[in-house]
């Protein structure tokens, strides 16, 4: 057990270990460029190149990628407790080594969707462990602040890498050249997070025994205690929880769907990546202020906010015929992602206690990025049936009730003192 004299040796807070966080964001943004590589060309190579016609069928990855990332996201969360940060963190590299080349020579669709498999393992515990990292690094008082910076870094990647590829793809065209840029940031992240990473296990034990009177009670709760809290039993986990899976519902349908209604009003492929970069490009920037305002004015009027200006802004999406109207419908979307997204990563740290933080993270990226795998299969059935705008009206109109959810059912969670 950790006691006072040690939790008072290993310091909280961002100043008092800025090196180790900041290395932690820029090891995050390299997770969310191995994303960003597939944002612009992925659905144009299924058309393109394999020949898809079926949505359903072009989303495969997507729902591969999805469900994959679901499950590993909640399994990074029981190993880092139980092994550390570090190693999981290590591991999720390791296993994305094939994906870059998968992608750039993959003979078949079933490649491309074998890739995304391994890719949605390497997000789960890429992404789960440098969010975990960083909480545990930022200590309650800045956790909007920290969730900020980390959302940022990994989106902002997502959007400069799906521009880069994109122009790269207007030129060399769509295989192999653009995912070279992911191999490249592979061997990079590798070697960071073997030789420069420090373990953050030890943070986290630190704030725990700030805690003395929960701590026992806390610590002997099972893996299905805290999956069943943070899902259905706390309100606040909850209602983050269902509006994490619908944020990534309507990311799904800005991953899959836009970039095909886009080419099929006959916009170029590098129009198609500026507009596939633009929403996450003001997503990630927006949350450099969103997640430090939220720890000003409180989570869940933020969270609200957010998931109805998603809704406004996808509606704008299936209304609009333009390059300007898509534009300013995307940027509203990554405002709208912006409000949302470091928000209920912060509300997931402001509840759950420090001795199953990381498995409360773990559940609540379980249902999150679960959200991609229902994305994909709603988007792809309904675009089948009846066309592109009728499944982009119906994720609007769930992005809306989402929002009323998280409005009726969320209580405040930000800390009122240190």
């Amino acid at each position: 057990m950790t006691t006072h004299t040690e939790a008072r040796a290993v310091r909280l807070g961002l100043r008092a270990n800025l090196a180790q966080f900041s290395l932690l964001v820029l090891v995050n943004a390299l997770v969310g460029g191995m994303l960003g590589q597939e944002r612009t060309v992925l659905p144009l190579l299924a058309d393109d190149v394999f020949h898809l016609s079926a949505y359903t069928a072009a989303l495969t990855y997507i729902l591969a990628f999805g469900s994959t990332k679901a499950v590993t996201n909640f399994a990074a969360g029981t190993l880092s407790d139980r092994y550390g940060r570090k190693p999981v963190l290590v591991a999720g590299w390791l296993i994305a080594l094939p994906v870059p080349a998968m992608l750039a020579w993959g003979p078949t669709w079933g490649w491309i969707v074998a890739a995304n498999v391994l890719l949605g393992v390497n997000q789960g515990l890429t992404w789960s462990t440098t969010v975990i990292m960083k909480i545990d690094l930022a200590g309650p008082e800045r956790r909007g602040l920290a969730m900020g910076l980390n959302e940022a870094a990994g989106y902002g990647a997502v959007a400069a890498t799906a521009m880069a590829t994109g122009a790269i793809a207007e030129h060399a065209g769509l295989r192999p050249e653009p995912f070279l840029l992911g191999a490249a940031y592979l061997v990079l992240a590798l070697g960071l997070s073997v030789f420069a990473v420090r373990e953050t296990r030890e943070h986290a034990r630190a704030e725990a025994a700030l805690h003395p009177v929960q701590a026992v009670a806390e610590r002997e709760l099972t893996t299905r205690q805290i999956a069943r809290r943070t899902s259905f039993g706390d309100r606040a986990l909850s209602a983050a929880s269902q509006a994490g899976m619908v944020n990534n519902l309507n990311d799904a349908l800005a991953w899959g769907i836009f970039p095909l209604l886009f080419a099929a009003h006959g916009l170029s492929v590098a129009q198609i990546g500026v507009l596939a970069a633009l929403y996450p490009a003001v997503w990630g920037a927006g949350q450099l202020v969103t997640g430090w305002w939220s720890d000003h004015i409180g989570r869940k009027h933020l969270i609200t906010a957010g998931m109805l200006l998603q809704a406004a802004a996808i509606a704008l999406v299936a209304e609009g015929t333009t390059f300007p109207a898509w534009a300013a419908a995307q940027a509203l979307l990554g405002l709208g992602t912006a409000l949302v997204y470091p928000t209920l990563l912060a509300v997931i740290g402001d509840v759950a206690h420090p001795a199953w933080r990381a498995r409360a993270v773990g559940v609540y990226r379980l249902w999150r990025d679960g959200g991609f795998a229902v994305g994909a299969l709603l988007a792809g059935v309904l675009a089948d049936a009846y066309g592109l705008t009728t499944a982009i009206w119906t994720v609007a109109a769930l992005t809306a009730a989402s929002g009323l959810t998280v409005a009726v059912r969320m209580y405040e969670t930000r800390p009122t003192t240190p």
